[in-house]
C-alpha cells in the first residue's frame, strides 16, 4: 500500500522503515495532519499518524478525499481521533495497543525520583560550582503512600515499581485488576487516592469522564505538599487549577510528560522562538516543576515495537481489508436508509 506518514522525525522513518522491509511505500511528511495538510496524502490508501494529529471531522474528510481508508495511530491512545466521522466516511481505525508499558512507567518514577531529591536543581548548582545542600532536602520514598490512577498495562507496572520501592499503593480504576489486588495493592475510591496520597500518577485514558479529572475540586482534596504526575494525557488535569495548587503549596511537585496544549510545542525545536503559550511558560518558573515533551515512551524497545505493530496493521488490511482485532479501534458506523 503506498501510506502518508505524517509527523515523522528521523527515528520514526529509521524504525518503520526498518520493520516494513520494502513492503509497503511509505511517504514521510514532517507536518502534522490537520485539515489544510490531509491533501499530501493524495493518492494513498493509508495514513499513519501520531499522538499530536489533528484527526477531526475536516481533517478525516481530506483524507477520505484523497483515497485513505486506513487510520494506522502510532499510539495506543485515540482520543485525537473523531471516531464518529471515521465510522461515517468508511475508515478503519488500527492501533499500538502495547508498545512498552515500561518504558512510560519507569519515566514516571523517574519524574518522581528527580523531583523528591530535587536532582535538576541539583545537576545546576554543581554545574556553577555550588555545592550546598540548602533546600535540596528530599523524603524516603519507602513507607510512603502512592496513588496510581489508572491501573491498566502502563498503571501496573508502575504500581510494580512504587512496590518495589516499598512504598504503599493505592489504586481507583473502573476494572480493578485481581493480580494487582492480590499483590497487595489496595483498590479505593477516587476521594481516599486523592486523601491519602503522598504522590499521585495518572495513568487513564483521556476519555469525556477523565478530561480535566484533576481540577480544583479534587487538588482541594488532596494532601497538602503531594506531588503529582502526569505521563498520560495533558487534558487529564485543568492546568490552571494546578498552576493555582502550586501557588497555594497544596501541590508540592509536580512532573508532566504531557501537556493539554502540547500539539503547539511538543516534537519541534523551539529553542530560538519566544513561547507564546502563557500558561505553559508559568508552567516554567516553578522549581518545583519538571516537565519532559512527551519522551516517556522513547525507548529502543518501544519504538521497535510501534514500528512492527504499525507495519503487521498495514499488512493485514493490504491483504484482507481488515486490521488485526486487538489492534483494531471500533468506530461509530452510521446507518444510512
Amino acid at each position: 500500500m503506498k501510506v502518508a506518514v505524517f509527523s515523522t522525525r528521523g527515528y520514526d522513518r529509521d524504525h518503520l522503515d526498518a520493520a516494513n522491509a520494502g513492503r509497503h511505500e511509505l511517504l514521510f511528511h514532517d507536518c502534522h495532519l490537520a485539515a489544510a495538510t490531509a491533501a499530501v496524502a493524495s493518492g494513498c490508501q493509508a495514513a499513519c499518524l501520531f499522538v499530536n494529529d489533528r484527526a477531526d471531522a475536516a481533517a478525516l474528510q481530506g483524507l477520505a478525499n484523497a483515497g485513505v481508508r486506513l487510520l494506522a495511530l502510532r499510539s495506543a491512545g485515540y482520543n485525537h481521533v473523531d471516531l464518529a466521522a471515521a465510522g461515517r466516511l468508511g475508515l478503519s481505525v488500527a492501533r499500538v495497543p502495547a508498545y512498552s508499558p515500561y518504558a512510560v512507567a519507569e519515566h514516571a518514577m523517574a519524574l518522581v525520583l528527580v523531583l523528591n531529591r530535587k536532582i535538576h536543581r541539583a545537576w545546576n548548582r554543581v554545574r556553577e560550582g555550588n555545592f550546598a545542600l540548602d533546600g535540596l532536602v528530599g523524603f524516603d520514598l519507602h513507607g510512603k503512600t502512592v496513588g496510581v490512577i489508572g491501573t491498566g498495562r502502563i498503571g501496573a507496572v508502575f504500581a510494580g515499581i512504587c512496590r518495589g520501592f516499598g512504598c504503599q499503593v493505592l489504586a481507583h480504576d473502573t476494572i480493578p485488576d485481581p493480580a494487582l489486588a492480590a499483590a497487595g495493592v489496595r483498590y479505593v475510591a477516587l476521594s481516599e487516592v486523592y486523601a491519602g496520597s503522598d504522590v499521585i500518577s495518572l495513568h487513564c485514558p483521556l476519555i469525556a469522564p477523565t478530561r480535566h479529572l484533576i481540577n480544583a475540586a479534587a487538588i482541594t482534596a488532596m494532601r497538602p505538599g503531594v506531588m503529582l504526575i502526569n505521563t498520560g494525557r495533558g487534558a487529564l488535569i485543568d492546568t490552571p487549577a494546578v498552576i493555582a495548587g502550586l501557588k497555594s503549596g497544596r501541590i508540592g511537585a509536580l512532573g508532566l510528560d504531557v501537556y493539554e496544549e502540547e500539539e503547539r510545542l511538543f516534537f519541534a525545536d523551539h529553542s530560538s522562538e519566544v513561547i507564546t503559550d502563557d500558561v505553559f511558560a508559568r508552567l516554567l518558573t516553578f522549581p518545583n516543576v519538571v516537565i519532559t515533551a512527551h519522551q516517556a515512551f522513547f525507548t529502543r524497545e518501544a519504538l521497535d515495537r510501534i514500528a512492527t505493530t504499525t507495519i503487521a496493521s498495514l499488512d493485514a488490511f493490504a491483504v484482507s481489508g481488515q486490521v488485526p482485532s486487538e489492534c483494531r479501534v471500533v468506530v461509530a458506523v452510521t446507518a444510512t436508509s
